[in-house]
């Protein structure tokens, strides 16, 4: 099971470099790979609008 990114996001970028598979993609709103994804939760603990949750 993969973590996503709710519309809450306000790309801050606090995730991306706490990916370890490089899954967060820049946008508008972050976006991550579900393939690239191993469930760590690493990008969910250093959200600070709590917009990461697992799918």
């Amino acid at each position: 099971m993969a973590y996503k990114i709710s519309d809450d996001c306000t790309a801050c970028g606090s995730c991306i470099d706490e990916c370890p598979v490089e899954a967060i993609s820049e946008g508008d709103i972050y976006v991550i790979d579900a393939e690239i994804c191993t469930d760590c939760g690493a990008c969910a603990d250093v959200c600070p609008v709590e917009a990461i949750s697992p799918e």
